[in-house]
This record gives C-alpha cells, sequence and structure tokens, in this order.
C-alpha cells in the first residue's frame, strides 16, 4: 500500500521553518493538551501562578509529570522556572471549564510581585508536601517535587517534577478504588491558536490482548464468508 502521494500530505521541513511557524505547526497537531495552572512560591514566599500547554504525565510508578517552560525574551528565567529552580517544588492544577476566565488572567504577564491568584479570584489553599498552595476550585491539584530540569535550546526548559500528592474534588474521585469521574472533572484542553476543547464528548474503547484480537479477526473472517458459497446447493 502506497502511503506517499504527494497529494494526501502536506510536507514541512523544520530545518527550514522559522520558530514562530515551528510552534504553530506543534500546537495545531499535538491536540488537544491538558493546561496545567501552576503556582510556585519564591525564595520570599511571594506566590506566582501560570498556565502551561506545554504539559502531560509521562510515567505512573514514579509519578512523573513534565512542563515545558520558555523563557523571557531576554532569556531570562520566568517566575515559574525561577521559582522552581529556588525551591525546587511547584504544584499542578487541573483547568476545568468553569475556570477558563481565570485562567486567562493568570496567562497576563504581569510583574513578579503581583498576585495573579487574588487578581483572578482564586482561592489559595497551603500545600501538605510542598510550600506551593494549591488552587481551591481546581477539581484537582498535583504536589510535585523537581525531578529533573532539562534545557532545550537557549530559550526552553522541560521540568520533570515528581507527584508526592494529589488533591481530588471529593465529587470526582472514588476513594475506595481509585476511580476518577472524568465527566465531573470537566477539564479542558488547549488546542492551536486561541483555541480550547473539552472532554465532554466522550468514549471507551479496551485495549486488546492477541487472544482478543485473534477471535476478533476470526469472527470478522467468518461474518465476510457467504452463507451459501457458489457451486453448493
Amino acid at each position: 500500500m502506497n502511503f506517499e502521494s504527494p497529494a494526501s500530505h502536506a510536507h514541512f521541513d523544520f530545518s527550514e521553518l522559522s520558530g514562530r511557524d515551528k510552534y504553530k505547526l506543534i500546537t495545531g497537531t499535538v491536540i488537544p493538551r491538558p493546561i496545567a495552572l501552576v503556582t510556585t512560591v519564591d525564595e520570599n514566599g511571594l506566590v506566582n501562578a501560570a498556565p502551561f500547554s506545554f504539559f502531560n504525565a509521562l510515567s505512573g510508578d514514579p509519578a512523573i509529570v513534565a512542563i515545558g517552560v520558555e523563557n523571557n525574551a531576554d532569556m531570562s528565567f520566568k517566575d515559574t522556572g525561577h521559582n522552581v529552580r529556588m525551591t525546587e517544588q511547584f504544584t499542578i492544577n487541573i483547568v476545568d471549564q468553569a475556570m477558563i476566565d481565570a485562567m486567562n488572567i493568570c496567562a497576563v504577564p504581569f510583574p513578579s510581585d503581583v498576585d495573579e491568584l487574588d487578581i483572578a479570584g482564586l482561592t489559595q489553599v497551603p500545600g501538605v508536601h510542598v510550600s506551593c498552595p494549591r488552587i481551591l476550585e481546581a477539581p484537582a491539584a498535583l504536589e510535585c517535587k523537581r525531578y529533573i530540569t532539562l534545557e532545550i535550546g537557549k530559550s526552553r526548559e522541560i521540568i520533570l517534577g515528581e507527584v508526592v500528592g494529589v488533591f481530588i474534588r471529593r465529587d470526582c474521585v472514588n476513594p475506595h478504588n481509585k476511580h476518577v469521574d472524568q465527566k465531573r472533572m470537566d477539564a479542558i484542553g488547549r488546542l492551536g491558536g486561541h483555541d480550547y476543547s473539552t472532554i465532554r464528548d466522550q468514549f471507551t474503547l479496551a485495549t486488546m490482548s492477541v487472544a482478543d484480537w485473534e477471535t476478533n479477526t476470526k469472527n470478522l473472517d467468518d461474518s465476510a464468508e457467504p452463507e451459501n458459497p457458489a457451486g453448493e446447493q
């Protein structure tokens, strides 16, 4: 089967593209991306909150998450990157649809001494395993300690954090079997440009074992056979 028809896909050589064009193509294709509203504190105890859509979970055990943090235009660290370097801690607050406007306020590039949570009308709750607060309105919050920081080029770093504690709103989790009600979480995702998505349209698809696949394949083959093959009376 030939998948290389020039009319089927547009090809882009990233070695020939500007940083802006690479960003547009990556953020437009890797979708949807979960949003981490990250809270940190600096060495003086000042709280910072900023959203990141270059974010995901990488491992369950150990529980490792990653956020991609871009530097300022002059290559200095933004508040989140600086604070994590100083304290080795951060908290990821999951953003639901009810928090979207507050999250957008936290994305405004305020000076370092401005309390984004206060301006956004969000409530701080003291951390348990870390010194930075979590956000009460968030359906879930992951308290993290820095695992490792990877410097990517001159303008960005990827921070890996180990989750040391998680808070989940009571109506979103069964504490006995640890089942999370994802529809109640109502988390939002980031798309390309200024677009966002919800998780309200879901479907279930179980991963098959080899035996399951073989059974399904046999059933399909059997159903494809004619009931009365040619030549039979």
